[in-house]
């Protein structure tokens, strides 16, 4: 057998939702050690993928060999001599996410750092991959072909690389004259919108444009589009990326552009994230929460870039561009949680915070996508202002360290700003490290635009609510609010107001309207008590509005900072 490392999946069984995995090799040591990935790179949360594992067996030859299990996630066997072995084992997969496993009759979608294990002493020599697929299923995986199968250059290169199959369609196209293929997974049932292709390849051109060079993928590049009933996210990979969508969003004109800026922002990540990388993650370790600041840059900077997506491909406008990000910059003010994390904290705690969040986290978090977007848009617009942009910026770490496969560090985004601006440099500090510190309404004014409050049309008492089992039960206690106030806690059930029972969520701002103050009613623990809240008045959300009085040096700079290029 040679270097090679054979890895085969077995789909042929649909309905079990179970995948035979087959590795075979050659050891090089007596001693040898593997390990199933814990989490999947781009996505900063253990996952334990091998809660999803069962039979696992070794053999060499005809004969099993037994295994010790030094981990969850790790296992030993102890040689007499090197010879070539076979390790088969089955995964279940039921979770249906850009991240993980899943497979039903119909459709395959696999994220191999699920299924495929780190052979010590293999990592870097290459791998074959095989699919054993159902009759007349397509298989479509972004890597070179190899006789029947596919070959990747090493591990890294095929955990990379997503497995889609099963009976849908996919076209080719071009994007600075490279080869693309676009996978298209459970069309509507109106069909796909017919202008799809064409605009997917307008926003890809975009982003090119935006980096000043053709993909870095080269001729192979796989997007591929799922639809869900309901759905929104993506994962990025070296050759392609992957995008869960809501079905019913695709066809009114909002969710569509939304769907746009989820396409520019995965290809942006082909340089963002999977070549230019924080230095933490060059290269990946599979066996354990890595910890990295650079997070916000990583997510942050794209988040920013990919609503500019549109306008740059011909497919939207500036007043819609500003209302985008106005969304988005209100997501952030009305966030709580950014007083209290910093952007670098919110970043570094990625792991154990904001992929397991719940409905109290917005009180002490922040998420690093949407105050990294905001902190972006603060670099660009003062960058503008001293004759350079963030996009010059991203460009120059592209070549200084994406380019080279080198990681970058806080002192590298420093360096190069400071070489722009020394000014802002300092500040970019002060930005990272302390909570609520960016000037978000300064800088709006700086491009002659506003960040207007609109006050919400119901008295604001800080509950959030669900429905459980016909009863109104709290999720979340807004800090500070007038329901904190009041000493209502997570779990209370909502009884009744001023005597009056409590059925439906909906009911609640009318029961509050009229009263300074409300006597309400609430089980706790099993038990009956009462409490007083007093609501205010509250903002609905912020927007960004244009400044009739901007005078020309506000219009110029605007002007400036809409080109992005």
């Amino acid at each position: 057998m040679s270097d090679t490392v054979q890895v085969q999946l077995d789909l042929r069984q649909p309905h079990t939702q179970s995948i035979g995995v087959r590795m075979q090799w050659t050891p090089t040591t007596q001693r040898q050690v593997w390990q199933l990935p814990v989490w999947t790179p781009g996505s900063y949360t253990v996952r334990d993928h091998v809660q999803h594992l069962h039979s696992l067996r070794l053999f060499a030859g005809s004969s099993e060999r037994p295994i010790r299990r030094l981990g969850p996630s790790q296992w030993l066997v102890d040689l007499d001599q090197l010879e070539p072995l076979t390790l088969d084992y089955t995964v279940t997969a039921r979770d249906l996410t850009v991240r993980t496993c899943y497979l039903d009759p119909d459709v395959a979608a696999l994220c191999l750092a699920g299924l495929v294990m780190e052979l010590d002493g293999c990592r870097w020599s290459s791998h074959a991959l095989s699919v054993l697929a159902p009759e007349h299923w397509q298989v479509h995986v972004p890597l070179d072909r190899l006789g029947d199968g596919w070959s990747a250059a090493d591990l890294d290169a095929l955990i990379d690389s997503p497995v889609h199959a099963g009976r849908f369609s996919s076209t080719a196209f071009k994007v600075a004259g490279q080869d693309h293929e676009l996978v298209l997974i459970d069309a509507p049932p109106s069909g796909w919108p017919e202008a799809l292709q064409a605009d997917v390849e307008a926003v890809c051109a975009a982003t090119c444009r935006l980096m000043g060079t053709a993909p870095p993928a080269g001729d192979r590049y796989q997007l591929v589009i799922q639809l869900l009933e309901r759905g929104y996210g993506g994962l990025e990979h070296d050759h392609s990326s992957v995008l869960h969508y809501s079905r019913t969003d695709l066809h009114n004109p909002d969710g569509y552009r939304k769907l746009l800026q989820l396409i520019g922002h995965e290809y942006l990540h082909q340089w963002n994230v999977r070549r230019l990388r924080p230095l933490e993650y060059r290269p990946y370790d599979y066996s354990r929460a890595v910890v990295s600041e650079g997070l916000w840059f990583a997510e942050g900077i794209t988040s920013y870039y990919d609503l500019t997506f549109p306008l740059l491909a011909g497919r939207s406008d500036r007043r819609t561009l500003l209302k985008d990000l106005g969304d988005d910059l209100s997501r952030v003010l009305l966030t709580p949680g950014r007083q209290i994390q910093s952007l670098a904290a919110s970043a570094r705690e990625a792991w154990v915070k904001l992929y397991k969040a719940t409905p109290a986290s917005r009180d002490d978090q922040v998420s690093y996508y949407g105050l990294g977007a905001a902190t972006a848009f603060c670099l660009d617009v003062r960058l503008r202002d001293a004759g350079s942009s963030l996009a010059i910026v991203l460009r120059a770490l592209w070549q200084s360290h994406g380019v080279h496969g080198r990681g970058y560090g806080r002192g590298d985004l420093v360096g190069l700003i400071r070489t722009h601006n020394q000014e802002l440099a300092d500040a970019l500090a002060e930005w990272l490290d302390d909570p609520d510190s960016l000037p978000l309404h300064e800088t709006a004014s700086m491009l002659g635009l506003d960040l207007v409050p609109s006050p919400s049309k119901d008295p604001h008492h800080g509950l959030t609510l669900s429905l459980e089992k016909g009863c109104i039960v709290v999720t979340r206690v807004e800090a500070g609010s007038p329901a904190q106030l009041a000493e209502l806690v997570v779990g209370d059930e909502l009884i009744a107001v001023e005597g009056l029972r409590l059925r439906r969520m909906e009911d609640l701002p009318g029961l509050l309207r009229h009263r300074e103050t409300s006597r309400m009613t609430y089980a706790r623990r099993g038990r009956l008590g009462e409490t007083s809240v007093s609501p205010v008045s509250g903002v609905d959300h912020w927007q960004l509005s244009w400044d009739p009085g901007a005078s020309v040096q506000q219009q110029e700079l605007r002007d400036r900072w809409f080109e992005f290029l």
